[in-house]
């Protein structure tokens, strides 16, 4: 990420040279060609004289965004500091002016007036660097927002084949859950309890009064609203964009529509004016996404984008799409600096002229969302990349081609397109997989997914690294995070196994003597119920076993499809075990207690007809196997798992002769 470069200093000269610029655009204010303009940026050139420090941020920052930089070593500097209050004193007072958003990143306000002498003053101000037009108040042409969106019915008897071992039933969505296995994560109880998102969008028209939002609403996880456009708390009655893209992340009707974080806590902000299209909306965003982070947000969704003006004169380029030069871009890469999780829409302009992203989904440390459809074809009108610097862009990819968001009448699913619904549905992804694992920061996080994409080896123009899969990220995040270690005491070689888990998930310690081809199983080991760190402890009798080392790896369940192996580790006998070394056969029986599989390990230097038979305590026969066994040695795993708890007794046979019984406890 590449820092905001603040101006700080003004040589005499250059201070001379605004004096003149100055006189000049106040006569071309009052002449014509100014006329037009009613909005400004004020930029300043310092923090000078603050109230405020960066030893107690509690006066700018709440507590949960103070920890989330604690847990992060985020360090809090000049840039969490707010505007100098004085400069805006200053403004406020030049004239006939109205201040309206404030950026601290970027150390600027967005200001409305029309009054020349006001900004003649303004600009006289040693701590102004300048004072830009950022809009008029009307547009006479505006740019085709393309923000109205398109919404085809779902058919009624539509339905989609899931699992019924699913947490939820997704009615319409399940496809656009399922491309990213983020039914995965809902399973394991990660559906974005405790997580806080902002959606920034032109409005959230309805949502108050759409059953779609019922659970959010009724479960006080609503926890804000602000409409930087006309400086008010209601959000509702503006354009439906955003409410379409907060479905795809809130909604929570079981059967009909379920989102992709649907138990998430929110925060709506409206920073888009869809009546025309100015700089002035991107300050708006930066003053958005300010807000988020002192309020502790983990994540950003925001479906907008910019590069076309209703003026020409701010126009951008391609160029420009270098994450570090437009002010959404500079805000958001701050944003990404301050630990928030920021997700942009690619933009809609693969089959247009421009056919390139849009900012601020160019910038350096963001998640840029392409779309495809459920079944993973590219969508036509998603923007291509790279960025103009060349960063991989999009980032991933999710489904924004007949995706399922909530129509404005009665919030049931319907149809629409555009990457403005794969940037909710990514965010919700990702909000649940860091709920899993708050220990990784915002960039480890979307590396996880970026890495789990189906083109993480190949990544192209089109959707970056791919269709992520949070399958794949969980378990790559939960293999970081584990340890192991061994040691070898008392003809025992004693595990540890650091996991984060919970009691739906086991491993599987494999063990392997030298002159084994294969590891053989020895015990399934159990977490307690909560997913976390927790460690585990086995210790292995390797009495009667004469080597000079042994092996051992762990296999890691998570579910009936989902297992990986940890890297394998080596334990050497560092003291003699006090016991006779194996003479000709041996014959090891493990675990006891036994809760899932008996490994019976049969020792031979030549060969043998091995029988094994297994008694419950009535006498009864519950297992029974005979095999060949050559010279050398064989494992062979007994399955306890159907077995009810009691007692049992194990009889091992060499060519038809008893040669060991063992009592077995079944807890």
């Amino acid at each position: 990420m590449k820092a905001y470069k603040d101006d700080v200093f003004l040589s005499y000269k250059m201070y001379d040279m605004k004096k003149i610029l100055v006189l000049l655009m106040i006569f071309c204010f009052a002449k014509d060609g100014q006329a037009q303009f009613t909005r400004y940026i004020v930029r300043f050139s310092d923090k000078a004289g603050t109230p405020f420090s960066i030893s107690n941020p509690g006066a700018f920052l709440t507590q949960r965004a103070i920890d989330r930089r604690n847990r992060y070593q985020i360090p809090i500097d000049s840039t969490d500091l707010p505007v100098t209050p004085r400069y805006l004193d200053s403004i406020r007072l030049a004239g006939n002016v109205t201040i309206l958003n404030i950026s601290k990143w970027l150390n600027q306000v967005s200001i409305e007036t029309s009054d020349p002498a006001a900004l003649a003053k303004i600009n006289s101000f040693p701590f102004v660097i300048s004072a830009n037009p950022a809009a008029s108040r009307t547009s006479l042409q505006p740019v085709n927002k393309t923000m109205e969106v398109s919404l085809s019915p779902v058919l009624r008897n539509h339905t989609e084949t899931q699992s019924l071992q699913n947490y939820f039933n997704y009615g319409a969505s399940y496809a656009q859950v399922k491309i990213h296995n983020g039914q995965f994560l809902h399973n394991h109880g990660f559906r974005g309890e405790g997580m806080q998102i902002a959606v920034l969008d032109a409005g959230f028209y309805r949502y108050d009064a759409l059953p779609t939002f019922d659970s959010m609403l009724l479960n006080n996880r609503l926890l804000g609203t602000w409409d930087f456009v006309a400086n008010e708390t209601s959000v509702a009655e503006d354009n439906s964009h955003g409410m379409n893209c907060l479905s795809t992340i809130a909604a929570d009707m079981p059967g009909t529509f379920i989102g992709t974080a649907p138990k998430s806590s929110f925060y709506l902000y409206r920073t888009e004016d869809v009546s025309s299209e100015y700089p002035i909306e991107e300050h708006n965003f930066a003053s958005g996404a300010e807000r988020a982070d002192s309020l502790g947000v983990d994540v950003c969704s925001t479906s907008l984008g910019y590069y076309l003006f209703d003026n020409p004169q701010f126009n951008y380029s391609y160029n420009d799409m270098d994450g570090n030069t437009t002010i959404s871009a500079k805000a958001s890469d701050w944003a990404a600096k301050k630990g928030m999780l920021m997700v942009f829409a690619a933009g809609n302009e693969g089959n247009g002229s421009w056919r390139y992203l849009i900012t601020p989904s160019d910038a350096d440390s963001v998640f840029a969302v392409g779309a495809v459809d459920s079944l993973g074809n590219v969508a036509g009108f998603s923007s291509y990349g790279p960025s103009s610097d060349g960063q991989i862009k999009p980032s991933v990819a999710a489904v924004g081609r007949n995706a399922i968001v909530a129509n404005t009448f009665d919030g049931m699913p319907a149809y629409s397109n555009g990457t403005s619904f794969a940037c909710p549905n990514m965010a919700g992804i990702t909000t649940c997989l860091w709920q899993a694992f708050p220990e990784f920061n915002n960039m480890a996080i979307m590396n996880a997914l970026q890495q789990s994409g189906n083109l993480a080896n190949n990544p192209d123009d089109r959707i970056g690294y791919g269709i992520p899969d949070a399958k794949h990220a969980f378990v790559q995040l939960q293999r970081l995070l584990s340890q192991t270690n061994a040691n070898f005491s008392q003809c025992k070689a004693n595990l540890q196994i650091q996991l984060k888990a919970d009691s739906s998930m086991h491993v599987d310690v494999e063990r392997k003597f030298p002159g084994e081809t294969d590891f053989g199983f020895v015990t399934a080991l159990n977490f307690a119920t909560a997913f976390s760190m927790q460690t585990i402890e086995y210790s292995d009798d390797l009495a009667g076993f004469d080597y000079p080392s042994v092996q051992y790896r762990y296999k890691v369940r998570i579910s009936n499809d989902t297992s990986y192996y940890l890297d394998p580790l080596t334990v050497n006998y560092t003291n003699p075990c006090n016991i006779n070394p194996v003479l000709e056969n041996a014959i090891l029986i493990t675990p006891n207690p036994v809760t899932d599989f008996l490994n019976v390990r049969v020792s031979r230097t030549s060969a043998a007809k091995v029988g094994i038979v297994v008694f419950n305590a009535a006498g009864q026969k519950v297992y029974a196997n005979q095999y060949q066994q050559p010279g050398g040695v064989q494992n062979i795993r007994v399955s306890m798992q159907q077995m009810q708890a009691g007692t049992y007794f194990i009889t091992v046979y060499l060519d038809d002769q008893k040669a060991v019984t063992k009592k077995l406890i079944r807890p």
